[in-house]
C-alpha cells in the first residue's frame, strides 16, 4: 500500500509471488566455453536475462496476451535497428491468427509461425540459452518467449543453423571448420547409412571387394530374418529404449535405457536374430544422429524412409528419395527467407559463417545480418 501526505486515497499493489525454478544451467544445449544460464519458466526473468546482455537501447519487447482461457503473456523480442520491418508485421499478423484457448508449449505458436507448415524440417528454431538468443537478435532475428515455457521461438531458422554452436567462436577458426564438417557428415551417416548398407548388400554386392562381401555373406547367411527386417528391428528397438529412457525418471531413465541396450543387443547376437555388422552399422548412425540434436525426429524419419526404400528398390530409391527431400527442403522459405541459404541461393558472402567460419573481427567487419537472405 502507498500513502502520500495530502491525498485522500492511496495505491494498492500486489506483490504476491508464483513459485518459480531458478535459474539453472539448459539440460539440451550443452556447452563447453560458454555461459550455463538457461530460461526459466517464467518470463519476465527471461526478459532480465536478455536485457542484461544486451543493454542497448534498440532491443524491444512487446508484451501480448494469447489464449482465451489462459492468459499467457507472450514478449516479442527484436533489434529495431537489425530486424527488417516487414518481418515484424509478417510475424504480427501471424500471432493476431493464433485464436487459442491456452498456450502451454511453444508447439501451440510455431505452427502459426511458419508460412508453410509441410515441409520437412522446421523452419522456426527454438533455444532454452539466452546468449544464444541474444546473437540470434543481433543477426537480424525475431523471438518469442512464452510464460510456463523455458524456450524461445527463433524466427527465421536455417538449415545451417542446425551445425552451428556458440561454442564455434571460441575455438579457432581451423577446429570451428572441422567441427562443422563433422557434424554435417555425421548428418548424412544417420540417415543414410542403413539404407545404403542394406541396399548394396541385398541388391549391390558387386560395389563391395571380395574380403568385405564375404565377412558380410558369414554373417547374414545365419541370421533367419532379411537385411530390411533386421535393420527396421533393431532401429525400432532403439526408440522403444530411447522412448523409455526420456519418459521414466532422471535417476533411473539412462540406467534403464543402457542395461537394456546392452541386454537386448547382446542377446540379438549371441541368438544369431542380428547379425554384428548390422548392428555395428545401427549405432554408428544413431551415434551420428546425436550429434546434431535439434533435427533429431526429422532424422529419425529419414532414416526409416530411407532404409525402407533400399531395403525394397536398393540404390535407385535412394537416389529418388534423396531427390524428392531435397525439392522439399529447397523449396522451404519463412517469411521470404529460403530456409537453404546461403547455399540455395548461393550467397557468397553467407559462406564466411557456414561452409567456413571467419576469424571474428572479419565477421564483425562484415555487419552481416539475415536481411541479406531474404529474397
Amino acid at each position: 500500500m502507498l500513502i502520500a501526505e495530502g491525498m485522500d486515497c492511496g495505491l494498492g499493489f500486489g506483490v504476491q509471488g508464483y513459485a518459480s525454478r531458478g535459474v539453472q544451467e539448459p539440460s539440451g544445449e550443452g556447452n563447453i566455453m560458454g555461459a550455463h544460464e538457461g530460461f526459466t519458466e517464467t518470463v519476465r526473468t527471461n526478459m532480465s536475462q536478455l536485457r542484461r546482455r544486451l543493454k542497448s537501447p534498440e532491443l524491444v519487447m512487446e508484451m501480448m496476451i494469447k489464449g482465451s482461457k489462459s492468459n499467457t503473456d507472450i514478449c516479442l523480442c527484436y533489434m529495431k535497428d537489425r530486424v527488417p520491418s516487414e518481418l515484424m508485421a509478417r510475424i504480427r499478423r501471424s500471432l493476431d491468427r493464433a485464436d487459442l484457448e491456452a498456450v502451454l508449449t511453444t508447439g501451440y505458436l510455431r505452427p502459426f509461425t511458419e508460412e508453410r507448415r509441410y515441409r520437412i524440417f522446421n523452419t522456426t528454431g527454438t533455444t532454452e540459452r539466452p546468449d544464444v538468443l541474444c546473437s540470434k537478435l543481433i543477426e537480424g532475428r525475431a523471438a518469442i518467449l512464452v510464460d510456463g515455457i523455458p524456450y524461445a521461438i527463433v524466427i527465421p531458422r536455417l538449415f545451417c543453423e542446425n551445425f552451428q554452436t556458440l561454442d564455434d567462436y571460441a575455438y579457432k577458426p581451423y577446429y570451428a571448420v572441422f567441427i562443422r564438417w563433422l557434424k554435417y557428415s555425421a548428418f548424412l551417416l544417420a540417415v543414410l547409412l542403413p539404407a545404403v548398407y542394406t541396399a548394396i548388400v541385398m541388391y549391390h554386392p558387386e560395389l563391395l571387394n571380395s574380403t568385405l562381401l564375404m565377412i558380410l555373406v558369414d554373417a547374414e547367411k545365419e541370421a533367419p530374418l532379411s537385411i530390411l527386417t533386421e535393420a527396421l528391428f533393431v532401429l525400432l528397438m532403439y526408440e522403444i529404449i530411447r522412448e523409455a529412457g526420456v519418459r521414466l525418471p532422471k535417476p533411473t531413465g539412462g540406467a534403464v535405457s543402457i542395461i537394456s541396450g546392452l541386454i537386448i543387443g547382446d542377446a540379438a547376437v549371441k541368438s544369431g536374430l542380428v547379425s554384428t555388422p548390422l548392428l555395428t552399422v545401427t549405432a554408428l548412425a544413431v551415434l551420428g544422429g546425436l550429434v546434431v540434436p535439434d533435427i533429431a525426429p526429422q532424422i529419425t524419419v529419414l532414416r526409416f524412409l530411407f532404409l525402407l526404400s533400399g531395403g525394397i528398390f536398393g540404390l535407385f530409391g535412394i537416389s529418388l528419395l534423396s531427390c524428392a527431400v531435397l525439392a522439399n527442403v529447397c523449396a522451404s522459405e519463412n517469411y521470404g527467407f529460403p530456409y537453404t541459404a546461403p547455399f540455395s541461393p548461393f550467397i557468397a558472402s553467407g559462406m564466411a559463417d557456414t561452409a567456413v567460419r571467419e576469424g571474428i573481427e572479419k565477421l564483425q567487419s562484415r555487419g552481416f545480418t539475415v536481411e541479406d537472405y531474404h529474397e
